[in-house]
């Protein structure tokens, strides 16, 4: 866990989920921020299915209003997208996003939740307030995760689960061909986005529901979880354990009515 803060895109899985709809929290453990690599992708498999398993028909007619205007290309597309966010989440999201390459960031995250860390430069939203608290039953341990942190979580929480859920979803078809096109450019030239987010939603769904008090370690700088297989989950799962069971339940709530409005049915 990053003592600076390891915010998560929940809160854009879930706009990078929806809008690709991914959101993205921090939470702290780190003394002394330390750059995290980009995990290496592998290259596209060969077996790569010729169809979609979960198609996305992009929206190119509002309800009602006629013909949307053309999108604009994908690196002019920040102060567009970003505007769509701030519809939907409140304008309190509006300090917290990337002022460039929104959309990139965004995909990026979605595809990284997965994996063990996400770096700090393709973070699309910024930190969180207030530090990681750990608590200690003595100067030396054991530590624990500090039932404090959740309160953290709050703000962003509810400007998630209080988010227009039809309403996440159009925008995300509105913006899918530029999304698509970044996820592209990210090492995915055959591949589906939505597959991919479809996928990472049931990887978060997947997320166990540890018995409190969370026990950790500190072997280095950095805490860690002392039960090894938390230790080995990915680094969205950590997040959702981090921020607490009640919030995490929120977050789960919301991917789940989310999946249904973006993936198809089982055939």
């Amino acid at each position: 866990m990053d003592d600076t803060e390891i915010k998560w895109l929940i809160a854009l899985l879930v706009a990078a989920a929806a809008l690709a709809a991914a959101w993205f929290f921090w939470d702290g453990s780190k003394t002394t921020p330390e750059p995290t690599p980009v995990e290496q992708r592998s290259p596209v498999a060969e077996t790569e299915p010729a169809e979609p398993l979960h198609p996305v028909e992009p929206l190119s007619v509002t309800p009602g209003e006629g013909e949307l205007v053309e999108l604009p290309p994908l690196e002019e597309s920040d102060s567009y997208f970003a505007l769509a966010l701030i519809d939907i989440f409140g304008p309190e999201l509006e300090t917290l996003l990337a002022d460039e390459a929104l959309i990139d960031k965004t995909v990026a995250t979605v595809d990284n939740l997965t994996r063990s860390r996400i770096a700090e430069k393709i973070r699309p939203v910024g930190r969180l307030s207030g530090n990681f608290i750990v608590s200690a039953a003595g100067d030396n341990g054991p530590y624990y995760l500090g039932a404090e942190n959740y309160d953290r979580y709050k703000p962003l929480v509810n400007m998630l689960t209080g988010a227009d859920l039809d309403e996440l979803a159009a925008t995300y078809r509105r913006f899918y061909p530029l999304m698509q096109e970044a996820f592209a450019q990210l090492g995915y030239p055959d591949a589906y986005l939505n597959d991919r987010v479809v996928a990472v939603i049931d990887h978060l769904l997947a997320t166990p529901e540890p018995e409190e008090p969370i026990r950790l370690v500190q072997p280095h700088v950095l805490y860690e979880f002392a039960d090894p297989e938390l230790e080995a989950l990915s680094g969205g799962q950590k997040l959702l354990i981090r921020m607490g069971p009640a919030h995490a339940l929120q977050i789960k709530g919301f991917l789940t009515e989310l999946r249904t409005r973006i993936a198809q049915p089982p055939r």
